[in-house]
């Protein structure tokens, strides 16, 4: 394989998700497939920056997004790098490349109102699936933890009597986030009826199919998708729309913007701050209150 010492790096070293991982392997394999078909390389080790600017207008052509390019190129601006700290190429020719320019996208969270009626509709949850869909709600407005952290999480990283649970996060970043009352209940709820599941392959996850094997990331898409279509008219209705909501309700309340970073297992501030952008509800029942003109 010949990206396989890269593979390795990425995996072991750079601690980076497989996810990733198998991205950065894809975006390497398709520059390698054009490089080789449009100019005969059987490495992209060597090639020139207006190589990497024909596939980029390439892709541009195919009406691949900026966004979507932006990426690729990232993946192989990491590459290089690798080659350059080991000692196998001299140059990185993609060392002066500007990103294309995107659109900022903006993610509108779930009003509270809206959160209140899929927990609503969940209510009633009386069999193992409704029960075990209400908690993942509740865990993801109360956490704000990514999918692939729920899906991942065990039975040994969840204590209903200390009221929390471990996350595992990107880079392999251990984090323990506090539970609120109300979802310690539904844990104990959603763990009797998982004990009593007829088989149970995957013992040490803590989420469930039916089947009793782990739960994965798609199921857990439809089964938010399919609450919030109920509850909510925004395009996008995803898990990590129910992270933004949990980040954004609890800065609309004041909390500490380092808190809030620690909770959602942020490396940096930056990251958090995309949160800070208050609802224009907020906004207004800041200015009325601050505004000199407005009458008391």
């Amino acid at each position: 394989m010949p990206f396989s010492q890269f593979i390795d790096y990425l995996a072991l070293e750079k601690k980076y998700s497989p996810h990733t991982v198998t991205a950065y392997k894809k975006d390497l394999e398709s520059f390698l497939a054009f490089a080789s078909e449009g100019y005969n390389y059987t490495t992209i080790n060597q090639v020139s920056y207006s190589i990497i600017r024909s596939w980029i207008v390439s892709l541009v052509d195919k009406n691949i997004s900026n966004r979507s390019i932006n990426r690729k190129m990232s993946s192989l601006k990491t590459y290089y790098k690798f080659l350059l700290k080991t000692s196998q190429i001299e140059i990185n020719p993609l060392a002066k490349h500007k990103a294309l320019k995107t659109a900022k996208k903006i993610q509108i969270p779930f009003s509270e109102k809206e959160i209140e009626n899929v927990l609503e509709l969940l209510k009633s949850a009386d069999d193992f699936e409704s029960v075990r869909n209400k908690l993942i709600v509740e865990l993801f407005y109360s956490t704000g933890i990514r999918r692939a952290e729920l899906v991942g999480l065990l039975l040994a990283d969840v204590s209903v009597s200390q009221k929390t649970i471990k996350v595992l996060g990107k880079r392999k970043k251990e984090r323990i986030i506090p539970l609120l009352s109300p979802v310690a209940i539904s844990i104990e709820q959603y763990l009797e009826f998982r004990k009593n599941l007829n088989y149970i392959k995957d013992d040490k996850h803590f989420f469930l199919s039916i089947k009793g094997v782990k739960i994965y990331e798609t199921l857990v898409y439809r089964i938010i998708n399919a609450y919030f279509s109920e509850a909510s008219e925004k395009v996008k209705k995803s898990p990590h729309i129910l992270r933004h909501s949990f980040a954004t309700h609890l800065l609309n309340e004041g909390a500490d913007l380092n808190a809030v970073k620690e909770l959602l297992g942020h490396s940096s501030l930056a990251s958090t701050q995309v949160y800070t952008h208050n609802s224009i509800v907020k906004l207004k029942e800041v200015y009325k209150k601050a505004h000199p003109r407005n009458s008391k």
